[in-house]
């Protein structure tokens, strides 16, 4: 799976040279995973503007700018939450595309609605498009669900930019 992910950040930023765009990150379960993915490559100071890891409650709304409206009538782990991120990274990185995600890495925390392995990820764009994708429960261990994540992330961005491009 590293060399999945190394493959696809390389791609990704390849893809946002190509186009002059610029990338950012608003992630809570993948702990800054996506970008250290994507700053792992050589090149990605040009178009990585930043991330914040908003795994706590009061940063995803000071930082992202996420509702307490939203968090109160949803949960940490939805769409509507992934999509505030998504939106207020773009806003706060100033950046063209934005890629967020808020799941649960276990091995507890997990719900019916939320079981362990489950993550939202949302890519937003400056041109105001969102896209959301919902990765299903799968205990894999920790570490192996925050790598998935981190993977699924990725491939959404790319899925994006390109199409985009």
């Amino acid at each position: 799976m590293k060399q999945e992910i190394r493959t696809t950040a390389r791609a990704i930023i390849k893809a946002l040279a190509a186009c002059h765009k610029t990338v950012g990150t608003a992630e809570s379960c993948t702990g800054g995973g996506i970008a250290a993915a994507l700053t792992s490559i050589s090149g990605s100071s040009a178009v990585v503007r930043g991330g914040i890891v908003s795994y706590a409650t009061e940063v995803k709304q000071d930082l992202l700018h996420v509702k307490a409206s939203t968090l109160r009538r949803f949960d940490v782990v939805s769409e509507q939450v992934v999509i505030e991120m998504a939106q207020g990274a773009l806003k706060t990185l100033k950046a063209d595309f934005a890629v967020s995600t808020s799941g649960v890495s276990g091995p507890s925390g997990g719900t019916p609605e939320n079981p362990v392995g489950t993550v939202w990820i949302a890519v937003a764009s400056a041109e105001g498009a969102v896209h959301t994708y919902r990765l299903s429960g799968e205990d894999l261990g920790r570490a192996q669900n925050t790598q998935r994540a981190v993977l699924e992330a990725l491939r959404q961005l790319l899925s994006v930019i390109s199409s985009q491009a």
